[in-house]
């Protein structure tokens, strides 16, 4: 399986605006600049709120993959995640799940976020090798 995005950017880093188009279509021509990443002057994204959302999603899933293996179904999950950077440095990332899950254990429940943690597709992958190819148009 693959999934592809695109993304375009006109101008320079401050005063350029960018556009995200993701293979599903539900990013489709989605704004993206300096404003929507640093200051907020502006609607759109930005790539740091889009991991973060990344990252809730694959972990919820993930949690929810997990109980039901253990045959348990919950009601409801909801995640929050925060994307903390220091300079130009993503520097971690907190995830805080609430969810509503009968038969099962507080302390059962920490145990499989906390697995769920460190092996959902997207924690794996902020772990691994970045490559890159460039082509000049």
């Amino acid at each position: 399986m693959k999934r592809t995005a695109n993304a375009q950017w006109k101008g320079s880093v401050k005063e350029g605006k960018g556009e995200l188009t993701t293979q599903s279509g539900i990013l489709n021509q989605t704004n993206y600049s300096f404003k929507t990443r640093f200051t907020g002057e502006e609607k759109g994204t930005n790539p740091e709120e889009l991991l973060a959302a990344a990252h809730a999603g694959c972990f919820t899933m993930a949690v929810s993959f997990a109980l039901s293996e253990k045959g348990i179904e919950p009601a409801i999950l909801n995640t929050e995640a925060t994307l903390s950077m220091e300079g130009f440095e993503i520097s971690g990332m907190h995830l805080s799940i609430t969810g509503s899950v009968p038969g099962i254990s507080e302390n059962e429940f920490e145990e499989i976020t906390k697995a769920a943690e460190q092996n959902c597709l997207v924690s794996k992958a902020l772990k691994i090798k970045i490559t890159s190819e460039a082509h000049l148009i």
